[in-house]
């Protein structure tokens, strides 16, 4: 299996504490900013779980701008050989 050794950037590492210190944030929200977290400074991937979460983010219009960017990024750091 290929290792994905992206990482997360310091904007969406910085959105990311923000929403995860949101009291008004959503758990969604919050699940993505911590995947987004975890992968900050590692070589760490998303998970398959979240890789579905992301997704159905992504392709929802009831999520907001920033919870879409964390989704962005990390589906971006997603094993690509992985099949769903």
């Amino acid at each position: 299996m290929a290792i994905n050794k992206k990482q997360t950037q310091p904007k969406i590492t910085t959105l990311a504490v923000k929403t995860m210190n949101n009291k008004t944030a959503s758990q969604i929200a919050k699940s993505l900013g911590a995947s987004a977290l975890a992968q900050t400074n590692t070589t760490k991937q998303t998970s398959a779980k979240m890789e579905i979460i992301a997704s159905k983010v992504l392709n929802s219009v009831k999520y907001s701008k920033e919870t879409k960017s964390l989704a962005g990024a990390v589906l971006s750091q997603a094993n690509k050989e992985r099949k769903s």
